[in-house]
């Protein structure tokens, strides 16, 4: 593609800022094709954080699902631990009631709404190196919603999320085409990008349970390439030869050194 954009240039069908356009983008679209790769990079973090994505997982996963009922029924996030522990007894959920007594006073709308837009920053920080952010953020979320509701928590994190994600963006509008030499610099499409991982794997938090299950699931049937034996020599591969260089011959002391062909030629021309 690049020699296609620079016969292009040369022919004078396209000017040097049509040129940078076309780059850009396809910088672009190169970096935004490795999104999907985000979810084996969630499901392959190590074991105590599996372990701990795994029940808020499957928490949010029923909150969320049970929000398209047609029964018409309000169902809180608390009602998914109340559901467990009412199995246990009817006082094993009594300080359930407590905490959603404390959460659902309007005198704490603005302390959870203040909860919502935390809960979006910190889906702004989730990386491929670590989701901690994204399920601490998923558990704020959850605590707003249990006094303003799901629709009113979830928008308000997702749009500090995507205004954090544009004012970057903005913010990285003087450094485009700069070159990151001396110091780190925000740059529109790394800044974008890095936005689009950060939302896709908060996002995949809820299907992270069932997703390991499948993994799982599917392990024992899938083929994989096959890995180097360590019992086995490693063989170096083979070098290519190089050309021998002769050294020059030194003259021992004592010996004749007939004159090379430019000391010859020096004294033909100073005769």
């Amino acid at each position: 593609m690049n020699d296609f954009l620079l016969d292009a240039l040369r022919c004078g069908l396209l000017t040097d800022g049509d040129h940078t356009r076309i780059e850009d983008v396809a910088v672009t679209w190169s970096r935004w094709r490795e999104l999907p790769g985000a979810w084996a990079t969630a499901v392959t973090r190590p074991r105590w954080q599996l372990a701990l994505a795994w029940p808020i997982s499957v928490w949010v996963l029923v909150w969320v699902g049970a929000q398209f009922n047609t029964t018409g029924a309000v169902f809180t996030p608390l009602d998914v631990p109340r559901a467990v522990l009412s199995r246990f007894g009817q006082g094993a959920a009594g300080w359930l009631d407590v905490v959603g007594g404390w959460l659902r006073d309007p005198a704490h709308a603005g302390l959870l709404t203040a909860t919502a837009w935390v809960a979006g920053l910190l889906w702004a920080a989730t990386t491929e190196r670590t989701l901690l952010p994204a399920l601490a953020g998923w558990l704020l979320v959850m605590a707003a919603a249990e006094g303003l509701g799901y629709q009113p928590a979830i928008s308000r994190a997702v749009l500090v999320l995507a205004g954090f994600i544009a004012l970057l963006a903005l913010c990285a509008l003087p450094g485009r085409g700069k070159l990151v030499d001396r110091r780190a610099r925000l740059l529109p499409v790394d800044v974008l990008t890095a936005g689009a991982v950060a939302a896709a794997l908060s996002g995949m938090v809820p299907l992270l349970a069932p997703g390991l299950a499948l993994t799982r699931l599917l392990r024992p049937y899938l083929t994989k390439p096959a890995r180097p034996d360590p019992s086995r020599p490693l063989i170096p591969a083979a070098r290519p030869p190089t050309e021998l260089i002769t050294p020059p011959k030194v003259p021992h002391a004592g010996e004749m050194r007939s004159p090379s062909r430019n000391e010859s030629t020096v004294a033909d021309v100073s005769e």
